[in-house]
């Protein structure tokens, strides 16, 4: 065996032991490379008569053709060695059974609004809509809440582009100013009637919808929501708030011994205000007072606002968080729970 012949074993069996493409260019190197011993070979002929030459530069370029071969060989075998470890990585056996997709369901929170929906509109209440992007007067001033009021606040609430620097807009910080939508749409309607002495139909209306304020732990996010309730009349009473807020505790919770207090409290838009609690008489929860929902006899100046005489027209507002309704119905203690997406959780309440 001649020299050459010794290179391309030598340079087969390199390649060979070449486990991965790096290791196959650092053998490569040895042999093919600026350095390489096939290189060398070629740039000592340069010393050879010319007949050597020939024959010399011929046996090289056999040795050099036997060696590219090899080692193209082996960088196809370390490509199928690859492509078949991934093949076998992520085979799939089709004799296993189909993934499937669980049945969807609604969102606690949405079958919360849902209960709440029903339940008074058995008592006679309509359903508003309005807008998350709210203008200054429909979310504070309509509402009888002052500019230098703390809710105004870049602290509480997402303002956002549009409107003016003395009016701009905001993200809605709570579902009231679907009501003073609602019944100035109503007092248009009956503008004719009103303006002529005659009685206009009741104001009776629940607000529900997604809120925003800059707030955020275990009982309270950014994005919440809120069910504000308007009842408005000639003679619509403190008792009637009552008697409609405990009405629908009892049914939402279907709990008859569920016993409600009204604590004096203050709000800008109503006025006297109570805050609302319960207590349950049984239950992991026995004994204890919640805070469920503010409430109060509408202010005049909100009448006044809606384009009604306050003298003639009188009612109740309340507001409540389903969020937290939907954590005592459930027994969850989280409110992050409801909106962090995690299936698992959410699939309970399918």
């Amino acid at each position: 065996m001649n020299e050459l012949d010794a290179m391309v074993d030598s340079a087969r069996a390199g390649f060979a032991q070449a486990a991965t493409p790096a290791d196959l260019e650092n053998a490569k190197a040895q042999y093919l490379g600026k350095s390489g011993r096939i290189t060398e070979l070629m740039k000592g002929m340069a010393a050879l008569p010319v007949e050597e030459k020939k024959t010399r530069g011929a046996a090289i370029n056999v040795a050099k053709q036997a060696i590219e071969a090899a080692l193209n060989a082996r960088r196809q075998a370390l490509a199928d060695a690859e492509l078949e470890t991934q093949l076998k990585a992520e085979a799939l056996d089709v004799s296993l059974p189909g993934r499937q997709r669980g049945p969807g369901g609604l969102h606690p929170v949405s079958l919360t609004l849902e209960r709440i929906e029903a339940i008074f509109s058995s008592q006679g209440f309509e359903v508003a809509e309005g807008p998350e992007i709210e203008s200054d007067w429909f979310n504070f001033t309509a509402l009888n809440t002052p500019e230098d009021h703390p809710a105004r606040s870049m602290h509480d609430t997402f303002y956002v582009e549009g409107g003016s620097d003395k009016a701009p807009n905001l993200l809605r910080t709570h579902t009231s100013p679907m009501q003073i939508r609602h019944a100035v749409q109503h007092v248009k309607r009956y503008r004719a009637a009103l303006d002529a002495g005659l009685p206009m139909p009741e104001i009776r209306v629940i607000a529900p919808g997604r809120t925003y304020r800059v707030d955020s732990d275990a009982t309270h996010s950014p994005m919440f929501h809120q069910c504000e309730g308007l009842w408005i009349g000639e003679n619509v009473s403190f008792k009637d708030l009552k008697v409609v807020f405990t009405d629908f505790c009892r049914t939402f919770f279907e709990s008859d011994d569920l016993v409600l207090r009204f604590r004096p409290s203050f709000f800008p838009f109503t006025e006297p205000s109570a805050e609302i609690d319960i207590q349950f008489q049984s239950g992991p929860l026995a004994g204890r007072w919640l805070e469920v929902a503010g409430s109060g006899e509408v202010h005049p100046n909100v009448v006044r606002n809606m384009g009604l005489d306050p003298e003639r027209y009188i009612g109740f507002a309340f507001g409540m968080g389903p969020d937290r309704l939907t954590m005592l119905r459930y027994g969850v203690n989280d409110l992050r729970l409801f909106f962090d997406g995690d299936i698992r959780f959410l699939s309970q309440f399918r």
